[in-house]
């Protein structure tokens, strides 16, 4: 749905201080609610590629679902409308990526992570492969909304290392899902309510390992609304830690409730249920 009149976004990309080009590509869309967010991988510029494509083909198929043409691949009424949008886009966004890269031999092994956030009547759709993140601050409290999937993620939730010994590791950047780099991948998906004043944030890896989510509530909470000022305080200071990866950050702060006109894809699915 069409919320331009109650959210603003900023997107914002740097290529770091390490890096000779930038692997990392946003995009953003009112008309439709979607904030998309990619961090490509692979072999020489592969991973712009890919991360290119997969913010391209999402935003693409997504529009196309809400103007009515293209159809569900099947009904799940348990779910909102777009999130099932976003399955399938995802689903054939990620067989494109895997073509591309078996039959292209400078795309070979090429992948991407991807965020992605869907505004629609007060709720917010998310899924995510990889390790680029989806944060909310709601008040003065900063939670984490999606989860990496990574191979330290796993270490820590299996209790093998702890979150302080993690910001050591040298397995930072291998991630256990990606976007593209096999014939079907499992997108992970939740529904949140969403609040007048929220902001979210989303991320790249580039932003995230190097600034501290207590820095980061900082960064957000004294930009006091202003995410434009937020976007680049969170670039500079991933820089003045070291700027080892690109950096990328979508923001969206939510200026007043936005509510969905009945159409096609509400009555094919009917009602949803909505985690907070």
């Amino acid at each position: 749905m069409n919320v331009s009149n109650a959210i603003k976004v900023v997107r914002l990309t740097n290529v770091g201080l390490l890096r000779d080009h930038n692997e990392d590509a946003v995009a953003s869309d009112l008309s439709i609610g979607l904030l998309v967010l990619a961090d490509g991988m692979g072999g020489y510029k592969a991973g712009e590629v890919a991360s290119e494509i997969a913010v391209l083909m999402v935003a693409a198929e997504i529009t196309e679902a809400m103007q009515g043409k293209s159809r569900p691949d099947e009904l799940m009424p348990n779910l909102l409308p777009e999130s099932q949008m976003l399955i399938d886009a995802v689903a054939k966004t990620n067989a494109t990526i895997y073509q591309i890269s078996q039959n292209q031999p400078q795309c070979a092994g090429m992948g991407t992570t991807l965020a992605v956030g869907i505004f629609t009547d007060n709720n917010l759709v998310v899924g995510h492969i990889g390790d680029s993140r989806m944060y909310r601050l709601r008040g003065e409290t900063l939670t984490q909304l999606t989860e990496d999937h990574s191979l330290i993620q796993e270490q820590i939730n299996a209790g093998l290392i702890t979150q302080e010994q993690a910001k050591l590791s040298k397995n930072k950047n291998l991630v256990t899902r990606a976007l593209g780099t096999d014939p079907e991948v499992e997108l992970e998906l939740q529904e949140f309510d969403v609040e007048v004043g929220d902001v979210y944030l989303l991320c790249s890896d580039g932003l995230s390992d190097l600034v501290e989510d207590a820095e980061l509530t900082k960064i957000l909470l004294e930009a006091n609304g202003n995410i434009t000022f937020a976007a680049k305080k969170l670039v500079q200071s991933a820089n003045e830690n070291g700027g080892t990866d690109n950096i990328s950050v979508v923001l969206a702060i939510i200026k007043k409730k936005f509510t969905a006109e009945k159409n096609w894809v509400k009555n094919l699915f009917g009602s949803a249920n909505t985690a907070k």
